[in-house]
C-alpha cells in the first residue's frame, strides 16, 4: 500500500488546476457552436483513447484483475453520474446553487472515511473541510430565489457519487494502474454518453461534419480534452500516494481557480465575497496543510 500524503496532496492540486480550467474550455466551445454534452462526450472519448496509448506504452498490462472488478464497476457508475448529472442540474437551478450542493463531496467523504477507510479523520480535518466548504459558499453566493428539487437532487446525486469515485479510485489505483483502468473506465460509459447527445441533440450532433461548431469551437473542445486527461490523472496519482479524506478537501480550490480564470481572460468580475470566501478557502487548506504536516514529521 503506497502512502505517500505529501505527493498526493501535490498530485491533488495539480489536479485541482486543471480541472478548473475545464469549465472556462467549456464556455468558449459553447460560444462557438459546441454543446456542452457534447464536450462531455468528446472528453470521454478523448481520454479513454489516450490513457488506453499511455498503458500501452508503459507496458501496462490492460485488464482489470478479477478482485478489482467491483471497485472498477463502481468507478464506472460513480464517473458517469458525476459527469452526467453536475451539468444536468444547471438546468434547473442556479450554477451557483449546483456549485454548493456539489461541492460537498470533501465533508461527505470526511464524515463517512471512518466507515470506508477504518479511521478517524480527527475533529480538526473534519473542521478544515467544513470551514473549506463554508468559503466556497460564501465565495458562490448563488440565489435562492428559485429551487427546483430536481436540480437538487441532481447536484446532490453528483455529491454523492463523487465521494464514491474518490473512495473506488483509492481501492482500485493500489490494484491497477491508473492509466489502465481510467481509459477502460470511460470507454465502458461513452455509449451511454453518445446515447444522451442523440437524444439531447435531436440526432444533430454540432462537431460532426457539417455540424454547427465553428473551428474556434473545436479547439475549445480540444482543449476540455487534453485538460480532462491532465486532471483525471492526477486525481487518480493523488489517491493512490494519499486516503480520499486526506486529498479531497484540496478539490475546494477547483471553482476558485475557474472563477479567477474567468475574471481574467473571460472578463468576469470577482465580487468581494468571492475574494472572502477564496481566502477562507485558502486559509483552510493552509490548515490541513500544516496539520498535515506536523503529523508526518512527529516521531
Amino acid at each position: 500500500m503506497i502512502n505517500r500524503a505529501g505527493l498526493g496532496i501535490v498530485c491533488a492540486l495539480a489536479a485541482t488546476v486543471f480541472y478548473g480550467l475545464v469549465p472556462n474550455f467549456v464556455r468558449g466551445g459553447i460560444i462557438n457552436g459546441v454543446p456542452a454534452v457534447e464536450t462531455v462526450f468528446f472528453r470521454t472519448a478523448f481520454i479513454g483513447v489516450v490513457l488506453a496509448i499511455v498503458a500501452v506504452l508503459h507496458g501496462e498490462r490492460y485488464a482489470i484483475p478479477r478482485k478489482a472488478l467491483p471497485s472498477f464497476a463502481v468507478q464506472a457508475l460513480a464517473t458517469l453520474v458525476v459527469s452526467v448529472s453536475y451539468l444536468a442540474a444547471v438546468q434547473f437551478i442556479p450554477v451557483g446553487l449546483a456549485a454548493i450542493v456539489f461541492f460537498t463531496f470533501p465533508v461527505i467523504i470526511m464524515l463517512t472515511s471512518p466507515v470506508v477507510e477504518g479511521h478517524s479523520p480527527g475533529l480538526v480535518r473534519l473542521a478544515v473541510a467544513v470551514a473549506a466548504f463554508a468559503g466556497l459558499a460564501i465565495s458562490v453566493g448563488p440565489s435562492f430565489e428559485s429551487l427546483d428539487v430536481r436540480g437538487i437532487g441532481l447536484a446532490a446525486a453528483a455529491a454523492i457519487f463523487c465521494a464514491l469515485q474518490f473512495f473506488s479510485g483509492r481501492a482500485i489505483s493500489t490494484m491497477v494502474a491508473p492509466a489502465v483502468f481510467g481509459s477502460l473506465v470511460h470507454l465502458v460509459i461513452l455509449p451511454v454518453t453518445l446515447a444522451i447527445v442523440i437524444v439531447a441533440g435531436g440526432g444533430n450532433i454540432a462537431f460532426f461534419p457539417g455540424g454547427q461548431a465553428s473551428t474556434a469551437g473545436l479547439l475549445f473542445m480540444l482543449g476540455v480534452g487534453i485538460l480532462y486527461v491532465g486532471g483525471y490523472f492526477l486525481h487518480m496519482q493523488s489517491l493512490r500516494y494519499a486516503p480520499a479524506s486526506t486529498v479531497a478537501p484540496f478539490f475546494n480550490l477547483e471553482p476558485m481557480i475557474a472563477t479567477t480564470v474567468a475574471a481574467l481572460f473571460l472578463g468576469e468580475r470577482l465580487a468581494m465575497n468571492q475574494y472572502v470566501g477564496g481566502g477562507m478557502v485558502l486559509a483552510a487548506l493552509a490548515a490541513s496543510s500544516f496539520v498535515g504536516s506536523r503529523k508526518m514529521a512527529a516521531p
